[in-house]
């Protein structure tokens, strides 16, 4: 990876300018990397579609952003159909490796799983889900669809101000330790903002895959032939169990999409064993509730209810959300009216709530996201992701990216409906987002926040700002955002700089713990990409979030 410095001065981390909404109708794109964009609309041009474009965006991205994406992690997506109307979901993360046991903890002395070592390794699902979307719905050469990234990879890219600091923190974290890791190092150290970085291992991997064949013949090269041995030895040289038999029965899910309906629209998200569902029981919930302060936005009135719905949605979560084989609630129950009535019943108006439990229905992420709709109006919305940034760091030799380190999100407690296991998938974080009228199915968009457990509550105030408060896609990306950061209902709120200390206070005195995030730490409130489509002129509108390198674009 050779290194050519460029900006010697990092920017600093502000919002002190604005953008416009996009406006298109040929086809458009959003990303956290301009790249990426240009790779979608150019796979537009060619007469593919969204699916297409999307694949394309998603292996520039792992070029682009290797600290929050790559081969050796998962995706997951969302595919809207303008033929049939249909939302089609598809599920990209790999199992546990079948040597993961608590017999295996407790005989190497570990009382927790070490989150960014080996044994944290699962099957990267990230590949398989390119490949499953492209078999089921994409029209283009495989191959095709890999030569924008193949070049990046090659003749090298500028690296974005916010990817460069991602890229700094995964190097202090885990790249300058992990095996093999300092092979994302260009010149031994993290690049800075402008530099001009090139990945030829990664460039050689994907040509590799373009030159496979088909998609399905791709798949097979990856997790069948000596890329899985490779990515299998890393592992287990570094500690881990991780097999090429693991990775040799990886298979994509195609569940049907879990959905409700909000302000009109019908809102999908990805079945479990993702987090979608949060946001949905939240949605259920805040439309539960009858306050008067909900219709006031950035109101500590909102704010209080949004926090209550996401508290009480997250317990829900953490208990029940798991492997769909080993699930002990099913998603009808979960996202129930009546269900979400009771849940709504114990939030107080002027009040935080002490005790958050879960309820009893009846029988850090690095990421990335981004979508695209075509000229037809099919839409895809699709989130790559390898966890924390650089997930374990393992980089296999001769390969060009790392290994993710999904298994960290097991519950260790052998009773839970998450509990680690061999071959299973845990609870999964990445969630993409679509939106369709309710009154006749036609599609309103694509949208979603990527990082870590902000998705979820990402997801909610996104929709909040577009559906409650009528605000375009840019607008709404740049509306100020709060988190809780682990996702857990006693978490101290995190709220971004620039909400009026007035709001705090309010917030404070209703028994809210509150924080400022400044500057860069405000990766934590996620970076989000929104495209809206007019049904009756078919004109496409976006938004990219302005925390992120990207942006949205058309034709």
């Amino acid at each position: 990876m050779p290194a050519e410095p460029h900006c010697s001065v990092p920017p600093e981390f502000r919002f002190d300018s604005r953008r416009s909404p996009v406006y298109a109708r040929g086809g458009m794109a959003a990303a956290s990397q301009p790249l990426a964009v240009e790779a979608g609309l150019s796979m537009l041009r060619r007469g593919g579609n969204a699916a297409d474009a999307a694949v394309a965006m998603a292996a520039v991205l792992a070029v682009t952003e290797p600290a929050s994406t790559g081969p050796g992690g998962d995706a997951f997506a969302l595919f809207f159909d303008a033929r049939t109307g249909r939302v089609h979901g598809l599920n990209g993360s790999g199992r546990s490796p079948q040597g993961l046991t608590h017999e295996l903890l407790h005989k190497r002395g570990l009382k927790e799983l070490p989150p960014r070592s080996a044994l944290s390794v699962t099957v990267p699902g990230a590949v398989g889900a390119w490949c499953s979307l492209l078999e089921r719905h994409g029209t283009l050469p495989f191959g095709a669809l890999l030569e924008p990234a193949i070049r990046h990879a090659v003749d090298g890219f500028p690296v974005g101000p916010v990817s460069a600091n991602l890229w700094a923190e995964g190097a202090k974290e885990v790249l300058v330790s992990a095996p093999g890791g300092r092979a994302l190092l260009p010149g031994g150290k993290a690049p800075r903002a402008g530099q001009l970085v090139s990945n030829p291992d990664l460039g050689r991997l994907l040509a590799a895959l373009a030159e496979a064949g088909t998609a399905m013949d791709a798949f097979d090269l990856f997790y069948k032939g000596r890329i899985a041995s490779g990515v299998a030895q890393a592992v287990r040289e570094a500690g881990g169990v991780l097999t090429a038999a693991d990775l040799g029965t990886h298979e994509t899910l195609h569940p049907e999409p879990v959905s409700t309906v909000y302000n009109g629209m019908r809102i999908f998200e990805c079945a479990p064993n993702g987090q979608g569902l949060t946001a949905l029981m939240a949605l259920n919930i805040l439309a539960a509730l009858d306050a008067p302060g909900k219709s006031r936005p950035l109101s500590a009135q909102r704010v209080h209810l949004q926090i209550e719905a996401l508290r009480l949605a997250f317990a829900d979560a953490h208990r029940f959300i798991a492997d769909p084989e080993t699930m002990d609630a099913g998603v009808e129950a979960l996202l129930d009216p009546a269900y979400a009535t009771a849940r709504a019943g114990l939030v107080r108006l002027d009040r935080a709530m002490v005790d958050v439990p879960h309820g009893a229905p009846l029988a850090s992420s690095d990421t990335v996201y981004f979508c695209v709709v075509d000229g037809q109006g099919n839409a895809c919305s699709m989130v790559n992701s390898v966890y924390r940034s650089f997930g374990t760091g393992i980089t296999p030799v001769g390969l060009g990216f790392s290994l993710q380190n999904r298994a960290d999100n097991f519950s260790l407690d052998p009773g839970h409906p998450n509990a680690l296991g061999p071959g299973k998938r845990t609870y999964h974080t990445i969630i993409p987002g679509l939106a369709v009228r309710e009154a006749d199915g036609s599609l309103y968009g694509p949208f979603g926040v990527m990082g870590g457990f902000m998705q979820p509550q990402g997801h909610v105030q996104l929709l909040g700002a577009l559906l409650d408060d009528g605000l375009d896609p840019q607008t709404a990306l740049d509306r100020l955002r709060f988190c809780l950061p682990a996702g857990k209902p006693g978490d101290v709120v995190a709220l971004e700089q620039g909400f009026p200390e007035s709001l705090r206070a309010e917030l404070r005195a209703m028994g809210h713990r509150t924080a400022f995030v400044r500057g860069w730490d405000r990766a934590l409130f996620g970076r989000g990409q929104v495209i809206l489509r007019d049904p009756a002129t078919g004109w496409l509108c976006g938004g990219s979030d302005a925390r992120g390198d990207g942006l949205a674009f058309g034709f």
